[in-house]
């Protein structure tokens, strides 16, 4: 009898370790579009694999150094699908940067993939353009949806230097990632909510509990303050992956508040169906993320209106 339940214990052990690989392990997308505009294929290094992307110059009458959008897809995405943010973006006077997240897309795989794997990828892209002649490293910004916007929210943490950021359908609670990821997977959620991500941090050989403490929301008011960090958060109203009540989250614990937006859009990848979106997204890029001659012609204009000469301040 005893031999009978060790044996059921193993097989359950052993099921619930491949249901966490199986949730820990994004699904590969192939690439089955590319950049209706000229673009160049990129190969950079993240934590010692290889990151395939995009880098696209802006219009051809857009004067350098260019002012650039990084965009960041999300868990089991890659950058043909986002590719539904670039064109407007492109239009609007900007260069892009667009790339597969490690175990995503064309990018080399790892053992365990998470967010801090969107958080690293993202630092190591910033790296990359902010090094390329023709980019005003003054002027990126960064559009992440879903888990590439989290994984923004991680990467300002650690001091990314960017303009603005955009998140779109953004998860902000640990146990909504957890939760959702599972019904995508049709995976029950009890007891695997309670037993699965103690698997994936062990494999990640990062500690849950601390990441649990080191609530995202609160790390960023941190950031914020001392930055002054232009931030703009979208969410559908009728997202049905990441629920609207996560935006709603993040909004009550942000101090300083941060601008938003709710769209009407059915589902989680779609919120640029709204026209809102684009009335709202591209005039915020254009306030906070310019060139070093939009910058200058702007401060003069700041010092006309309120009639303040700067150089006899100083004196």
């Amino acid at each position: 009898m005893i031999g009978g339940m060790l044996a059921v214990a193993a097989v359950t052990a052993g099921g619930l370790w491949k249901a966490a690989v199986k949730s820990q392990t994004p699904k590969k997308i192939p690439i089955t579009l590319t950049p209706p505009m000229p673009f160049e294929d990129i190969t950079f290094e993240s934590g010692g694999g290889q990151v395939q992307g995009w880098f696209i110059p802006a219009r051809p009458d857009v004067p350098k150094p260019w002012p650039l959008v990084i965009i960041a897809h999300g868990w089991g995405s890659n950058r043909s699908r986002v590719l539904r943010y670039a064109r407007p973006i492109w239009e609007a006077g900007y260069a892009l940067f667009m790339y597969d997240v490690r175990s995503h897309g064309a990018s080399d795989p790892v053992r365990a993939a998470s967010a801090y794997l969107f958080r690293d990828d993202l630092l190591a892209a910033l790296t990359y353009v902010s090094g390329r002649s023709e980019i005003d490293p003054e002027a990126i910004g960064v559009l992440g949806h879903s888990l590439g916007g989290l994984g923004t929210i991680l990467a300002i943490t650690e001091g990314i230097p960017v303009s603005a950021v955009v998140t779109d359908s953004m998860p902000s609670q640990f146990q909504v990632i957890v939760s959702s990821e599972l019904r995508r997977r049709r995976l029950p959620l009890f007891p695997l909510a309670q037993l699965i991500p103690r698997i994936w941090f062990w494999r990640l050989g990062e500690s849950l509990k601390t990441y649990q403490q080191n609530d995202a929301v609160m790390m960023l008011n941190e950031r914020r303050r001392s930055m002054q960090l232009p931030f703009l958060m979208v969410h559908s109203k009728g997202d049905n992956f990441i629920p609207p009540s996560e935006l709603e989250y993040f909004m009550s614990k942000a101090d300083p508040p941060v601008e938003h937006l709710w769209v009407n859009s059915e589902g989680h990848s779609c919120s640029e169906e709204d026209p809102a979106f684009w009335d709202t997204v591209i005039p915020f890029l254009k306030m906070h993320v310019r060139s070093a001659p939009e910058r200058v012609t702007h401060d003069e204009a700041t010092i006309n209106q309120d009639g303040t000469d700067l150089h006899h301040s100083a004196g």
